[in-house]
């Protein structure tokens, strides 16, 4: 099963998907986390990378994806992923698509925490006041909400004619968000094994895969 997850900056994304990480036996693929290891170990890529950073530029879509394919060719990761912050844009979610079905993969749910920029607004000024950081600011919430909301709307639009997207309140508690997440993900993941198995019935296949489908998924 392979996951994005979607959310304005402050909504808790971060937070939802290292517990969803931990209770399904997924990988979380951030871009930020991707850039930033890239530019760490200090490979031609990286220093690339770093350049265009430091000139205030953003980095192209075709750099993304190149270090995404890294990634989702490695067969440790197929289908256990959980796409945080990616994709951003239309012309990102159209080529994550193209990626994966190279290697016989596809985005089985898309998830999008619903929260109100009041809410927003809130939880910024709470965690500025606890980690005393400079970038956090009324201002630069609201601006970073629209901005956000304005390129995102397409990508949402792009994953719910799919019929494969999930709105969830993100202004809940952390364990409510995280209960109305793991029901979606256990509906679809009993879906996604019914099928498979349907598909082997009729040989040792079938039973094969339907072990394969709860130790892979399992929450214990």
């Amino acid at each position: 099963m392979n996951i994005v997850i979607f959310g304005p900056p402050g909504a808790g994304k971060g937070t939802q998907s290292n517990l969803i990480v931990k209770q399904f036996k997924l990988h979380q693929l951030s871009t930020g986390e991707l850039l930033r290891k890239e530019i760490k170990n200090k490979t031609e890529l990286g220093k690339k990378i770093s350049t265009i950073i430091n000139l205030g530029n953003l980095v192209s879509d075709d750099t993304v994806g190149n270090l995404i394919v890294k990634y989702i060719s490695d067969k440790a990761y197929k289908n256990r992923i959980i796409f945080d912050g990616y994709p951003r844009n239309l012309i990102q979610a159209r080529n994550l698509d193209k990626l994966l079905s190279q290697y016989d993969q596809k985005i089985d749910l898309a998830l999008k925490l619903s929260v109100s920029l009041n809410v927003i607004k809130k939880r910024i000024l709470e965690r500025k006041s606890l980690e005393k950081r400079e970038d956090d600011s009324e201002e630069i919430a609201i601006k970073r909400f629209e901005t956000y909301e304005d390129k995102i709307r397409p990508v949402i639009e792009f994953y719910k004619q799919r019929d494969l997207l999930k709105v969830v309140n993100g202004e809940a508690t952390i364990s409510e968000i995280n209960s109305e997440i793991s029901g979606l993900i256990d509906g679809i993941k009993g879906w996604l094994c019914d099928i498979r198995q349907y598909k082997y019935a009729g040989n040792k296949k079938s039973l094969i895969y339907g072990s394969y489908c709860r130790d892979q998924y399992s929450t214990k």
